[in-house]
């Protein structure tokens, strides 16, 4: 008999910790199907919507359901076999208890919400023929006559009537907990859904022969419920040939989509939801046992590059923005059995500005796989793949950037023309995205783009606290004593012990272009950052250490550093600081992550991070 069979934490004839759905226990006193019932039937459709989200996150869900049960998928070719675990609820979603449950349809948008908030998703249609398959109760239909009643409670619950009957007859051999299929359309995931988003898909309803009474249709709003829909949920994390995966990466990556759809990528594997201000919450009932739902933020599409998630705006006359996240489910810690599910989940987000060199666009400095032929500039950065590498050594972090690019290519030239009051709104825009998390802000740009952070200091009277870092990767050309930024750095760095400074440069005054040196000892970021070095030495007890070329000065216990290296070669470093782990370096000083997997002006670590092509390919 193909069902699930749960000891605890371990699913019996899987190779993997089995999961469950992340909600509190169901208190005692949570009124059961019948009673529940009664409640939503007079409800208008958006008020009984929001109070069934609010039951679901109150903990108001059988225990049977919780549990969640595999199902395979086997893709072989003439290369190579992959096999895709993943995990979805034994039933459709229901609230109450096990002894009296109601299976209850929603609208995409609030069975979104509940996927967000139990780490979940929708299924494609492949799933869903794959969870059919894996069923150990296959339930026949039940139709019933269609008309306006079919979009109510009670039609509702006369179908839930129905299948509870049926599912009653089968629990001899297949208690409560076997995975059950058939008795449900499926709201879907499908990429027709980005021609119609404004649609419901659904799907399925397989017959006893297998074949599906409802093929992959969109022709309803999505404001449409009736009483065949049926909400599964399929955790976000499964196992790709026995590793653990992200099945939203899968789903978005063109070499691996087949696994999960029949459709091919899936960049977004979602439906748009409400945001709180446009919620009809007001006039819901609340549940006092439920927790803050903290949500991804809003606007952001995905990417097919390893699950990133992305947004581009202009956020002031000529800056153009992109902020590029890691996966949604990535931005919360794992369940824990010690911790509420719902509370304290959310990881801190580490938003780091990254300022652009000059004469580089986001696509260059994002960075791609280098082919000859490609312009030279995809392939000095890989900010982009670094990111990408910082993710893993930065686990408690949801680590996002946002990248600055003007419209001219350089910010320097930015300032002139516009000056520097509209940088730190450009910034607050950009953190406001993300206002239901912790947020910690990093400052940093290349080249020209530390300009940005010098015409931000000149705005604020003082560096906020949620600034954690300011790292400039031969960026500091714009330093001036005279202005005060040495002692706002100086008061910012003695104001909290998360905070750092990082300051990356070479002594490019000595350096040649066509024979001749081309920045002044004084005007380059050697220079600067001598000055910058004198000025903070004031105060602040620095060590130095050699190593080779590189030299290093510290204080505050290693919160500053400036990592200065020596050019007798008299070559230009200015692009290859960053190239050789600078970005990864001018992130981690000061912490223990610090050198560890890596070494600045070393060989690159992040290879395997960097992207078949750019975003604009």
């Amino acid at each position: 008999m193909n069902r699930c069979v749960w000891l605890g934490w371990l699913c019996v004839g899987s190779t993997v910790l089995g999961q469950t759905l992340p909600l509190p226990p169901r208190a005692p006193d949570a009124p059961a199907g019948d009673a529940l019932i009664a409640r939503l039937a007079p409800l208008s459709p958006a008020v009984r919507e929001e109070m069934v989200f609010s039951q679901v996150a109150a903990g108001n869900v059988p225990d049977f359901l919780r549990q969640l049960c595999p199902v395979t998928i086997t893709n072989q070719t003439e290369a190579r076999t992959n096999i895709v675990t993943f995990y979805v609820t034994p039933d459709y979603l229901a609230i109450g208890a096990d002894a009296d449950y109601f299976r209850i349809p929603l609208t995409p948008a609030t069975a979104q919400r509940i996927a967000d908030l139990t780490e979940s998703m929708l299924p494609t249609r492949k799933m869903v023929d794959a969870i059919y398959t894996a069923a150990a109760v296959k339930l026949a239909p039940i139709p019933l006559s269609p008309g306006p009643q079919m979009t109510t409670v009670p039609e509702f619950a006369r179908h839930n009537g129905l299948v509870r009957t049926q599912r009653t007859a089968a629990l001899t051999t297949a208690p409560l907990g076997a995975l059950v299929a058939g008795h449900k359309k499926d709201v879907v995931l499908t990429t027709r859904l980005a021609r119609s988003p404004d649609r419901v898909a659904i799907y399925g309803w397989h017959q006893t022969n297998g074949v599906p009474i409802q093929p992959l249709y969109l022709g309803h709003t999505a404001a449409w419920v009736d009483y065949s829909h049926g909400i599964r949920l399929v955790a976000r994390r499964g196992l790709l040939n026995g590793q653990p995966t992200s099945l939203t990466t899968l789903l978005a990556d063109p070499d691996t989509a087949q696994l999960l759809s029949d459709e091919g990528p899936l960049i977004a594997p979602r439906y748009p939801t409400p945001s709180p201000s446009n919620s009809s919450s007001t006039n819901a009932p609340s549940a006092a046992s439920a927790l803050p739902v903290v949500r991804f933020p809003e606007g952001f599409v995905a990417s097919p590059q390893f699950g990133e998630w992305t947004r581009d705006e202009i956020f002031a006359p000529e800056v153009k923005i992109r902020i590029v996240t890691p996966a949604p489910e990535t931005f919360f810690f794992p369940k824990t059995d010690s911790a509420s599910p719902l509370q304290a989940r959310p990881k801190p987000v580490l938003l780091i500005f990254y300022g652009l060199p000059n004469g580089n666009t986001t696509d260059q400095t994002v960075g791609h796989r280098w082919q000859p032929g490609d312009d030279w500039h995809f392939d000095i950065q890989h900010i982009g793949a670094q990111t990408r590498w910082l993710r893993k050594a930065l686990p408690d972090r949801a680590v996002v950037v946002a990248y600055l690019e003007t419209v001219g290519r350089s910010w320097p030239a930015w300032r002139r023309k516009h000056g520097n009051d509209l940088l730190p709104g450009l910034l607050m825009r950009v953190k406001q995205m993300f206002a239901d998390y912790p947020v910690e802000m990093v400052l940093s740009g290349h080249s020209g783009g530390g300009s940005y952070i010098f015409g931000y200091l000149n705005t604020v009277a003082a560096i906020p606290d949620d600034v954690t870092r300011i790292a400039f990767l031969d960026a500091n050309y714009a330093y001036d004593a005279a202005a005060g930024h040495g002692d706002k750095l100086l008061r910012w760095l003695n104001a909290a012990t998360n905070h750092h400074l990082c300051v990356l440069a070479y002594q490019d005054h000595v350096a040649l272009l066509d024979g001749k040196p081309f920045v002044s000892e004084a005007g380059g970021t050697w220079g600067r950052s001598q000055a910058m070095l004198r000025d903070l030495s004031a105060a602040l007890a620095f060590q130095t250490t050699t190593n080779g070329p590189l030299i290093t000065h510290r204080a505050l216990a290693g919160r500053v550093q400036f990592a200065l290296r020596e050019n007798p070669e008299r070559r230009i470093y200015h692009t290859v600081q960053v190239e050789k782990n600078g970005f990864i370096h001018a992130l981690l000083t000061g912490t223990p992550a610090e050198n560890r997997g890596y070494v600045y002006l070393g060989d690159r670590v992040y290879n395997a991070w960097i992207a078949r092509a750019s975003a604009s390919n």
